[in-house]
């Protein structure tokens, strides 16, 4: 049976976005507000901006419906912070990772989005006590690797919880090229969670992103969650009403 919240037009891709590391970092709003697209206003909670280290794996991607051999299945990982655009909300992203230079491509020139590629990998082990999950990435001649050890039960976060904050969003914002604010929607069922027993992070913020994030080297999260991902449909980019 239909999902009746499915979007009625055609996705332009069409993947599942599974086992989602989410690291999450309070930090000044004013930091985040030059980075912001027109007509858009920062996502806070209780008062405080975020930025997100979200990592994940791509699965069974298909672009219009069709499936790109050796292009199906791959982890993403990419910096981002929350965003409204009215009742909207929605991300922006500061950098995506990505192993494949087509993809990255792609992705610059029909969203505009910030993607470069570089060598990476996920791992994934489970057993009845919980499961392990593994992300690196190398950027700048060394890797960077994320690290959970995960819960063995799944649940639902209730609406007004933190984890449902950051986890659960419909939209991706962004610039085209002329400097117009561009939107397109994301379409998934609300993920369940997992419960992050540890995390080892080791990690060069300014390596990957640039020297002004580099403070992140030092901070301590203010959330960590692990969402364990379903379908997710990727509407085309509409400029908003």
């Amino acid at each position: 049976m239909k999902d009746p919240s499915l979007p009625a037009r055609r996705a332009f891709l069409s993947a599942r976005w599974e086992r989602l590391c989410l690291v999450t970092y309070a930090v000044d709003p004013a930091r985040l507000e030059p980075l912001l697209p027109p007509d858009l206003q920062l996502d806070t909670r209780d008062g405080k901006a975020f930025v997100s280290l979200v990592a994940f794996d791509f699965l069974d991607t298909r672009v219009l419906g069709v499936p790109w051999p050796g292009y199906r299945n791959f982890p993403e990982v990419n910096l981002r912070f929350y965003v409204r655009h009215g009742d909207q909300r929605g991300v922006v992203f500061i950098r995506e990772y990505v192993p494949k230079k087509l993809i990255a491509w792609l992705a610059r020139g029909l969203y505009n989005e910030p993607y470069k590629a570089a060598p990476m990998r996920s791992t994934w082990s489970e057993n009845e006590q919980g499961a392990e999950i593994a992300h690196e990435l190398i950027v700048g001649g060394q890797a960077h690797t994320l690290k959970m050890s995960l819960g063995a039960t799944a649940t639902t976060p209730p609406e007004d919880s933190t984890a449902h904050f950051f986890k659960e969003h419909s939209w991706g914002f962004g610039h085209s090229h002329r400097g117009n604010l561009l939107r397109y929607e994301v379409w998934h069922p609300i993920w369940q969670t997992r419960s992050v027993e540890s995390l080892d992070l080791q990690w060069d913020f300014g390596c990957v992103y640039g020297p002004e994030w580099s403070d992140l080297n030092e901070s301590t999260p203010y959330h960590t969650a692990f969402a364990l991902g379903s379908e997710i449909r990727v509407y085309p980019k509409t400029l908003p009403i």
